[in-house]
């Protein structure tokens, strides 16, 4: 394996696999020094309130204790249904310290949504806000007869009492009322972790590597989505050899991330940062560029972290092009494509050399791809394979390995790949192979150098007359028209030739561009397009929106524009 592993020879100096027994233990107690450490420094600052990682270890002890007290016990999964407030983090780490799994559930979800993924994962215990507890979960609870215990929290419950009641009054904080649910005990969450009703010590739980650690939904390219099962020892390893390839200092970061906590990438930096005892600031609304640039000055993050779509709503706010960016050491993207000329953009702004792309999957908990932390960062290339994990790209329609400079799909093997999705033993058997690779499903490119470039989802890729044409690729050159602010590309189906397909692009446009006669804007696109592409790659349409659909964790939802081609 070493000889294959040309890519080695990029690493930043020094770095080498880890001993595997090093993550041979538990989440719960990998970080419980920082908990001793930093007791007294804050661990989240959220709209103007900080709490520390004293209370926050309390609060979470206490939040176990209920679990235990309702019968839940080691192995059950409890949905965490809350955006980035406080307490997400003191629930997320209340149900591991409880020996239970964390099953992220998005707040945006519809209650057929909600049903699925908790009768899916069959969750015992759920946290959810006050509002979707009164508006969406009263009308699916019947449906949910293995649900045990619900726990309600306000999006305010850390705010002062006066900024609390203006909230409400003012209607910036949702609320819904909190009533009996037959069969469920319910809890408010205040009443769980600010009473003295459940201790506030460490639950007496043993915890192995193997046990559960999480239940995380797939995005769902495909039907519906599936529950990717991390062990502790999947968490903590990919933990481990990030920390390695990042050599990060505990204690001295404060981090900002529009990430939400229910999405992989979210959850992987909360779990970093808890375990380094840096400060997190917390951002509920990741579209509320103003909310976040008011926080960006006042806590001034050494480390920012997000979305590409949400690093490139950030840019269309000239308050963020304003702000003071000399504290900030690091950009990170991750969890979809990033344009290279969005990313050229961003280093204008906060500095050169300072976006970090990487690469990962809610399978793979989640990365295994990053560019360097202090050598070469290639824009547009996800990086390199991280310390202890191997990467195979095979052709995506004989399964061999391909040479160097050509697109095969991305195959991981390490300590962090899942151990199979939730009772879905055929699926896993698809996603993982004999030989323990995990096939992505996201088609690559790795160089002389070994840095990766994606080019397609294996999903996305479109047919047009026999050829295959990489969407990645074509939305980084129609990205480089200067009025192109957001684009994506989809197949739709040629008319004239059945099985084949034509290329769509869908794009938003920049301010100073929107007034132009949209007709002639998208014949400068095209002009450039036929310049730049194969005639086959070429959009045969253009559709120029105000705003392009998004998911939960702000994607561009391709499925939605697939439906209306």
């Amino acid at each position: 394996m070493e000889d294959s592993q040309f890519w080695r020879k990029s690493y930043d100096p020094g770095l080498e696999d880890l001993d595997p027994a090093v993550w041979e233990t538990n989440y719960v107690d990998a970080v419980r020094p920082a908990f001793k450490e930093f007791a007294d420094k804050a661990a989240f600052e959220f709209m103007g309130t900080s709490i520390s990682f004293r209370d926050v270890d309390t609060y979470s002890n206490r939040f176990a204790h209920m679990l235990l007290s309702a019968g839940l016990k080691k192995g059950d999964v409890v949905g965490i249904n809350l955006p980035n407030i406080p307490e997400y983090a003191i629930a997320w780490l209340g149900t591991l310290k409880a020996g239970c799994a964390v099953s992220g559930v998005s707040p945006l979800m519809s209650p057929d949504e909600m049903k699925h993924q908790l009768s899916d994962s069959d969750a015992k215990g759920l946290i959810t806000l006050d509002a979707i507890f009164e508006h969406r979960l009263t009308g699916i609870a019947a449906d949910l007869p293995q649900l045990k215990v619900v726990v309600a929290a306000s999006v305010g419950g850390f705010l002062p009492p006066v900024k609390r009641i203006l909230g409400k009054l003012l209607k910036k904080i949702p609320k819904g009322k909190v009533a009996p649910l037959p069969g469920k005990t319910v809890y408010k969450m205040e009443a769980v972790i600010k009473s003295s009703q459940f201790s506030g010590e460490l639950p007496d739980v043993s915890i192995s590597p193997d046990d559960l650690a999480y239940v995380q939904y797939t995005g769902g390219t495909t039907g519906l989505p599936k529950g990717a099962m991390l062990t502790h020892r999947n968490a903590v390893s990919d933990l481990l050899i990030v920390q390695r390839w990042l050599g990060w200092e505990s204690g001295r970061g404060v981090a900002l991330s529009g990430f939400p906590f229910f999405h992989i990438a979210g959850l992987f930096f909360c779990e970093n940062c808890v375990y380094l005892g840096w400060t997190q600031v917390l951002i509920p609304n990741p579209r509320d560029t103003d909310a976040i640039c008011d926080q960006y000055d006042k806590h001034r993050p050494s480390a920012l972290v997000n979305v590409p779509s949400l690093f490139q709503i950030l840019l269309a706010n000239p308050r963020f092009r304003k702000l003071d960016h000399s504290g900030l050491e690091v950009c990170i993207s991750a969890a979809s494509p990033f344009p290279e000329e969005s990313q050229k953009e961003l280093e204008s702004v906060v500095g050169q050399g300072m976006l970090l792309e990487v690469y990962g999957m809610t399978e793979t908990s989640p990365l295994t791809v990053m560019n360097p932390m202090k050598g070469k960062k290639k824009l547009g290339h996800i990086g390199l394979p991280i310390l202890n994990t191997d990467v195979l790209l095979l052709d995506t329609t004989t399964g061999v390995p391909v040479p160097v400079g050509s697109p095969g799909e991305i195959c991981v093997k390490g300590p962090q790949v899942m151990a199979g999705y939730y009772k879905k033993p055929e699926e896993t058997r698809k996603a993982v192979d004999e030989n323990g690779y995990m096939h992505t499903g996201d088609v690559a490119i790795m160089d002389e150098e070994g840095y990766l470039r994606i080019v397609d989802r294996t999903k996305d890729m479109i047919i047009v007359s026999g050829f295959k044409v990489f969407s990645r690729k074509v939305e980084d050159v129609l990205a480089g028209h200067p009025a192109v602010d957001m684009i994506a590309i989809t197949g739709i189906p040629n008319p004239s030739r059945p099985g084949s397909e034509l290329v769509k692009a869908y794009a938003t446009l920049v301010p100073e561009w929107k007034d132009k006669d949209k007709e002639t804007v998208k014949q400068d696109i095209m002009r450039m397009a036929k310049a730049k592409l194969a005639a086959y790659e070429v959009p045969k349409e253009i559709e120029i929106r105000d705003e392009l659909p998004l998911t939960t964790v702000g994607k561009i939802d391709k499925k939605i524009l697939r439906k209306e081609g």
